[in-house]
């Protein structure tokens, strides 16, 4: 886990639960640093610089595009 970096930076647990179903499905390992600490006291995502992705940085062109396309498909009906 010491080679995984930090590729993005969400503030609330309810920000991730898609991309961790994503990830997951893709196979991708990843890392959320300090979700359990936000998920106790939201705001405390400030203090600590928020939820981390970390993954390794093999993954981050994958990872990037993942993250492009949640930003960009979502249709609203």
């Amino acid at each position: 886990m010491t080679e995984f970096e930090t590729i993005a930076i969400f503030n609330f647990p309810h920000e991730i639960i898609v991309l961790k179903s994503i990830l997951d499905n893709e196979g991708i390992p990843y890392l959320f640093q300090n979700e359990n600490l936000v998920s106790v006291n939201p705001l405390a995502s400030f203090a600590y610089g928020g939820i981390q992705l970390k993954v390794h940085p093999k993954d981050f062109t994958i990872v990037k595009e993942i993250l492009n396309n949640l930003n960009t498909n979502l249709e609203i009906v």
